[in-house]
Order: C-alpha cells, then sequence, then structure tokens
C-alpha cells in the first residue's frame, strides 16, 4: 500500500522521510486546504532521500473555478517544480457546471510531462464522480485523491468502492481526509491504490504575549495562537496498521 503525507512544513517532511512514508504531497496554508508551497520548502523537500515528492499547484484558497491569469500562473508553477526534481504534481480544475476541466486540466497534465499529475479532492465536488474519473483518465491524469464525496472516506467509503471498480486499474485511487490508525485497515481493504493522510497534532503557542485586539488573517476564528504539524507517532500508529 502506497502512502502519502501532506506536509506543510520542514519538521513533516522530516516525519515522512524518518517513518517510511511513500510519498510526500507538499503543501501550504493548511487553513485553506492546502495550496502551492514555497520555493525553499520545495528545495528542501527534494532534498531528502527515499521519498517520492509530489507538489500542491493551487493559487489560491476557494473554489476550483479558475481565470485563465491563474492557469498561466498554475503552469508557471508546474515548470518550476519538475525544475526542482519533483516526483508530481497535484490539481484539481472544474467548471461552473461541476464537471472536470477537461481542457485545462488536459493542458497542465501536459505541461507536468513526465511527472505524476494527482487530481486532488476537486473530485469531491464534481457533480458525477463515475463521468468525473472517465474525464481524469482521458486528461492523462495518474490518480485520483478523493474521500468518495464525502467530508471524511470512512463516510465514503461505499463510493470509494465504486470508484476502485470503475477504474479497474486504469488510474489510482488514493483515499484521503480523516485517514488514521483507526480506519487505515478499513480504507485500504476497499482496494485504494493509497492513502493520504496528515497526522497532524496541535499544541499551543509558546508566545507569551498575545494581542487580543489583532486577528492577522482578519479572521477571528483562525487559531493564530495554535501550532500544527505532522505528529510521528500517530504517522507511526497508522504505518503499523498497513503492515501485512
Amino acid at each position: 500500500m502506497t502512502t502519502e503525507l501532506c506536509a506543510y512544513t520542514r519538521a513533516a517532511c522530516d516525519v515522512a522521510r524518518r517513518c517510511g512514508v511513500s510519498r510526500i504531497e507538499l503543501c501550504s496554508a493548511p487553513l485553506e486546504g492546502g495550496t502551492t508551497p514555497s520555493a525553499a520548502l520545495l528545495r528542501y523537500a527534494r532534498s531528502l532521500g527515499g521519498v517520492r515528492l509530489s507538489v500542491m499547484i493551487r493559487p489560491r484558497g476557494g473554489d476550483f473555478l479558475y481565470t485563465d491569469d491563474e492557469v498561466e500562473l498554475m503552469a508557471a508553477e508546474i515548470r518550476f517544480a519538475r525544475e526542482c526534481g519533483a516526483d508530481g504534481v497535484v490539481l484539481g480544475l472544474l467548471t461552473a457546471d461541476g464537471e472536470v476541466d477537461v481542457e485545462r486540466t488536459t493542458r497542465l497534465a501536459r505541461e507536468a510531462g513526465p511527472l505524476e499529475v494527482t487530481f486532488h479532492r476537486a473530485f469531491d465536488m464534481v457533480r458525477d464522480p463515475q463521468r468525473a474519473l472517465e474525464a481524469l483518465i482521458a486528461c492523462g491524469c495518474r490518480r485520483v485523491l478523493t474521500s468518495g464525496g464525502r467530508n471524511t472516506a470512512l463516510e465514503g467509503i461505499e463510493q470509494l468502492r465504486a470508484l476502485v471498480a470503475r477504474a479497474a486499474g486504469r488510474i489510482e485511487v488514493m483515499a484521503g481526509s480523516g485517514v488514521n490508525a483507526s480506519n487505515a485497515r478499513l480504507l485500504a481493504a476497499t482496494g485504494v491504490d493509497a492513502l493520504h493522510f496528515s497526522a497532524r497534532r496541535s499544541r499551543e503557542s509558546a508566545m507569551r504575549y498575545r494581542n487580543p485586539a489583532v486577528s492577522m488573517g482578519g479572521c477571528a476564528e483562525v487559531p493564530e495562537y495554535v501550532v500544527t504539524d505532522a505528529d510521528e507517532e500517530l504517522v507511526r500508529q497508522i504505518l503499523t496498521q498497513l503492515e501485512p
């Protein structure tokens, strides 16, 4: 079973390497659901041996309906990831009607060239998952990351089974969202090709002085004095569940 750690920090990349995770999905901005990581973090992740690297290509948070200018930026980020030696890129583009944006996805897949292309959980926002899966195959995507159209992969487990059957080996199906040690074995039994997880654990900031009058993002709900990162013990617990 291929395993993928969603990593937002250098420390998380180190955890992936130490634990023997198969692949890193490198991202920034966890509160946005993941956006393109910084150049320095990309280069650091690539310097690590023994772990494959897929780079998130997402210019902003929010929906997956992109302007022409945003798609140009995504193409440039793909080229940069390729130049840095990434093994793959992760992207997702939809039309306003909830379909896969076939034209632009195909264009970006061609831009990626030899890199593996993963279509991320934008897939869980489509109108018709079975039709969308066929579209991704036609676009040249290597795999799809999905929770089966639900908030968590466990909730979407029946749809995951249906997608595996429909894929029939033509595209990899990777289950993600809410994957942990208590459900990893059950999700693997659906026949998915990979499991994707962040294994996040939060800790209180070490800041002693905290200004209650300022919210840096302009949103009071953002936990600015909580630090979240990959927890090595949680990663190891998941991997243990996947051992033969």
